[in-house]
């Protein structure tokens, strides 16, 4: 049974081309047109309801079977009309008289129209979308395959997510493409109804007459109901199949299934409804208009935008805003109680408060998909990280310019930034074929050079050679960067807490012996922190933990602690930093490490690394040319140093080039090949 059901669309299609050669009886030909009503009816909700194209890759497939299907029984049913004197089954009779109503020349125009609508308007507009579509989605798939590739760097997706993007670009190249070829089916199948309806009329007019002998009239008819009918049994199928043709290659930019598309963007534009309900109820002033149905289509529109409008929240945030719970309460009243202040003094860890023609981009009423960006990166930072970003706050704010947005960390403003929510930001390279007109801008998160374009010109920009982003992305991608850049503020004793919490759910033992015994909360935090100031993922919780474990009891330094931890992660840190194999720095010489290890003293809080001014400038300096000659080369510049001297050095860096990454010796796995490119001495 499982194998007849595997190979049913084989068996189906030799069914079909044997059709055409076997005569069919009017019974079982009756059975087909419905099997072919059903089917394209099918199809047609099937493209109604996927939210991509992709969903249903197999759409040119059933386009060429579907077509095959139908000429087959228009094959079937002309055999019958011509030898069966008109009678070719219930389906073709009921469809040719209920369309004839008496009247053959009615009937013959109003299935010419139906017939020339599909071929003139659908099949012919389908055909040129999907031509247009195939030409713009080849041409684009480079540009597409760098923004996948800029997504992955940044971290926005994982190495699986940007395989599956990678392949999806593939597929829907193969599947546009395909569908400019399957469109041509269908505008054939067309051409086909009017010719098969034209033998069918004249060559029965001519054997009715001839060979049946009867009347002009009674030919007439008995072959134009059947000529009729044929066509329309033939013709429905097929303008339901070029209808799903037209919706699966116009569903580019589409989210969601038709339907929620559909409902969502006209609801987040209630004003629309109101206006025209308000125009359409002036129509009612024109002479002869049908004054109930334009006072109840109206009242109907007005009434929707009014209700749509009370509904729409005015301020957007992923977690509610504190709210009173009484709206009779005056705002006076309301702060008489001073548990009720303690509100206003809350600061919220990241917020991000946006101009108000950013709202849209934002507000999941207005068809935005913010917050669902946000769960994604929060997601992927866990799993990357070992730590979870906490809410963002969304709030709109006057005060901003209207394209503005500011992200906060603890309240205070870190990054700011413009979008333009109606274009698109194209990044350039560095390996332009061309260039394409703009609003000249620097990329947010990144420092990179790039265009603000407009929508129409975006395909235009992907085959220069721009990286091209739209302004959400552009957001997501520059809150996502800040947060990574100060995770370890984000750190607080209650997250680390249910860290804990999460470890101790498989080694209680081991929790317990470090925290407090060996490390109190706080001195852990900073540990933590450390890492994470440095990129190091805190997800590998037991080694951590064991390594605390092991060096705690004999050193109390939290910054003698972290190197330890570092050294315990170096496969954590190695497969970070290294690529193919191998991972390049640039090295200090002798007589730097040797000056560092000589500069470093000690007081009751520790030690600290004190250099003169003069060699700290010539050091900065030595490194940042290295640096610069090491661009082409290299993307983010690593130092290596001794285990020894990495802290301190780390620390002298950062305050004049924060972006580099300082590793030691013993932080490198040995599976790796170290390439020095550059050395720094003075």
């Amino acid at each position: 049974m499982k194998s007849i059901l595997n190979n049913s669309v084989s068996l189906f299609i030799i069914a079909v081309i044997l059709m055409i050669i076997v005569p069919l009886p009017p019974f079982f030909l009756d059975l087909m047109f419905i099997i072919n009503i059903a089917v394209s009816i099918v199809t047609l909700l099937t493209t109604m309801y996927i939210k991509e194209a992709l969903e249903f890759s197999v759409f040119p497939s059933i386009l060429l079977v579907t077509t095959l299907f139908r000429l087959s029984l228009n094959v079937s049913s002309t055999r019958l009309i011509l030898t069966n004197s008109g009678n070719a089954g219930a389906v073709i009779a009921t469809f040719g008289s209920f369309v004839l109503q008496g009247d053959a020349v009615v009937g013959f125009i109003i299935f010419l129209i139906i017939v020339l609508v599909q071929f003139i308007v659908i099949t012919k507009g389908a055909e040129r979308v999907a031509e247009v579509t195939a030409r713009f989605t080849l041409d684009a798939m480079p540009g597409k395959q760098m923004a996948i590739d800029a997504d992955l760097s940044s971290g926005i997706i994982t190495e699986q997510e940007a395989l599956i993007r990678r392949k999806n670009v593939q597929r829907e190249a193969d599947f546009y493409g395909a569908m400019d070829g399957a469109t041509k089916f269908v505008k054939g199948d067309a051409i086909m109804s009017i010719v098969i309806t034209f033998i069918n009329f004249v060559g029965g007019v001519i054997i009715g007459m001839v060979q049946g002998g009867a009347t002009f009239s009674g030919v007439l008819q008995t072959y134009s109901i059947a000529t009729v009918g044929d066509g329309l049994v033939s013709q429905i199928p097929a303008l339901l199949i070029s209808t799903a043709t037209s919706m699966i290659v116009t569903r580019a930019a589409s989210e969601s299934s038709l339907n929620v598309d559909l409902t969502n963007q006209i609801k987040s534009q209630p004003l629309v409804l109101i206006i025209s309900g308000i125009i359409i109820l002036f129509m009612a002033l024109i002479p002869g208009f049908p004054i109930p149905q334009v006072v109840v289509l109206s009242s109907l529109f007005i009434f929707l935008g009014v209700k749509l409008m009370r509904t729409r929240p005015d301020i957007i945030s992923e977690t509610e805003e504190p709210h009173r719970e009484s709206g009779d309460v005056s705002e006076e009243e309301y702060f008489r109680n001073i548990d009720n202040i303690y509100e206003l003094i809350q600061i919220d860890p990241i917020a991000l408060e946006v101009g108000y023609s950013l709202i849209p981009l934002v507000d999941e009423y207005s068809g935005g998909n913010f917050i669902d960006r946000v769960v994604m990166f929060r997601r992927q930072f866990a799993q990357e990280m070992g730590m979870v970003v906490p809410s963002v706050r969304l709030r709109d704010n006057g005060y901003l310019n209207p394209n503005e947005y500011v992200i906060k960390i603890k309240g205070e403003e870190v990054a700011k930034g413009e979008i333009l929510v109606e274009y698109y930001l194209a990044l350039d390279p560095g390996n332009l074929t061309g260039e394409v007109d703009g609003i000249e801008t620097i990329e947010p998160a990144y420092g990179i050079p790039s265009r603000w374009i407009k929508e129409d010109k975006k395909e235009l920009a992907e085959m220069y050679g721009y990286t091209v982003i739209d302004p959400l992305s552009v957001l997501i991608t520059h809150l996502s960067e800040v947060i990574k850049a100060h995770a370890h503020e984000l750190l607080s004793r209650q997250e680390l807490n249910q860290l804990l919490n999460n470890v101790k759910k498989e080694n209680e033992l081991l929790v317990e012996e470090v925290v407090p015994g060996i490390v109190s909360y706080g001195n852990l935090q900073k540990i933590f922190g450390n890492l994470l100031r440095e990129g190091i993922p805190i997800k590998d919780m037991e080694t951590i933990l064991e390594t605390i474990c092991d060096y705690g009891t004999s050193v109390k330094d939290t910054e003698m602690l972290t190197e330890y931890v570092r050294q315990a992660l170096r496969r954590t840190i190695t497969r970070k930093w290294s690529e193919s194999g191998q991972i390049r720095v640039i090295t200090l010489s002798t007589e730097i490490e040797k000056l560092i290890i000589n500069s470093i003293g000690k007081n009751e809080k520790g030690s600290y690394l004190s250099i003169e001014p003069e060699l700290m400038q010539k050091l900065v300096t030595q490194l940042i040319e290295q640096i610069n000659k090491l661009k082409g080369e290299i993307n983010i510049p690593i130092i290596l140093t001794s285990p020894f001297v990495r802290g301190y050095f780390r620390k002298l860096l950062d305050q004049f080039y924060p972006k580099a990454v300082v590793l030691s010796f013993n932080e490198i796995d040995n599976s790796v090949q170290i390439q020095a490119l550059g050395n720094v001495a003075i």
